[in-house]
């Protein structure tokens, strides 16, 4: 038999940051703002507090297996906003989410290893993603594993891949991932605004990481499609990039020959192939392999 579970949630919920009987204060983020808990809820719910909560047991002035009034613990990198969320989760078993804090907490679930607060973090990202958090969110996703997600932020970026490289979060994706998202042969955008886009993000990211364009740019550079450009654009990028040197001199001189030749010769066969968004181009006809 089962009581009121909404009951009995309403009841724990009081105890969230409520310094009654509370033993361990954390001082949290920048604000140093205090958060008050409760020893025997955070290491019942959670290893990670569990260890980090054992490590002040203070021999034989505390029974074996107790827990002694502790604190303050200070977590300097983690916003209030976000730590409240994770107790009240741990209290609970629910969250309060919101857009601004979703992606911390996805964090923090994986931190402290609350794989069900992960899959309700990932549940609301899937069901609220927008463009402008997308690239952000992706980022994430990879980093972290979360396979579904990656495919959910891919899908949706495939959707509206015009709209997304001109946001804040794509200029912030990693090499590894910006690479991964011009593997695909769905993005919606046409090759030639695709590398712009790339350019602008390499420009961002040069002065981030204080390192070259070439080398910031080396991974993502390798997935443009520069056989897809036409001959007076092509000619146009070669001239763009003798001022940063963004694509190596080998991979347009690999277009021009496509081009000369007819084919794509000596090219990765899906670097030939229009993406969903490829404007056509009369010279296309020649890198389809299945023309003769």
């Amino acid at each position: 038999l089962q009581g009121d579970a909404a009951a009995f949630t309403a009841a724990l919920r009081t105890l969230v940051n409520n310094p009654q009987f509370s033993d361990v204060t954390f001082v949290v983020g920048r604000e140093q703002q205090k958060v008050f808990a409760h020893g025997c809820v955070l290491a019942c719910r959670c290893q990670t507090f569990r260890g980090m909560l054992s490590q002040g047991l203070a021999g034989d002035q505390y029974p074996p297996g107790s827990v002694p009034p502790q604190g303050p613990f200070v977590l300097g990198n983690v916003q209030p906003e976000v730590f409240l969320a994770v107790i009240e989760f741990l209290y609970t078993n629910s969250i309060t989410l919101n857009s601004h804090i979703v992606l911390e907490v996805l964090t923090s679930s994986v931190e402290y290893g609350l794989q069900d607060l992960c899959k309700l973090c990932v549940e609301f990202i899937k069901d609220t993603l927008s463009v402008e958090q997308v690239c952000e969110a992706l980022q994430a996703a990879v980093t972290y594993g979360l396979a579904d997600l990656q495919q959910h932020c891919l899908a949706f970026i495939e959707g509206c891949t015009a709209a997304v490289v001109r946001t804040q979060g794509f200029h912030e994706l990693s090499d590894v991932v910006l690479a991964r998202v011009l593997r695909s042969d769905r993005l919606a955008v046409d090759e030639l605004d695709l590398v712009q886009a790339v350019r602008e993000w390499a420009h961002v990211s040069s002065a981030v990481l204080e390192r070259p364009v070439p080398e910031v740019a080396a991974l993502p550079v390798q997935e443009l499609r520069l056989p897809l450009l036409a001959p007076s654009e092509l000619a146009t990028l070669e001239s763009h990039n003798q001022r940063d040197l963004l694509i190596p001199v080998e991979s347009i001189t690999a277009a021009w020959r496509s081009h000369a030749l007819r084919k794509g010769s000596g090219i990765p066969s899906h670097l030939c192939r229009p993406r969903r968004g490829t404007r056509p181009r009369d010279h296309h006809r020649y890198l389809d392999p299945h023309t003769k």
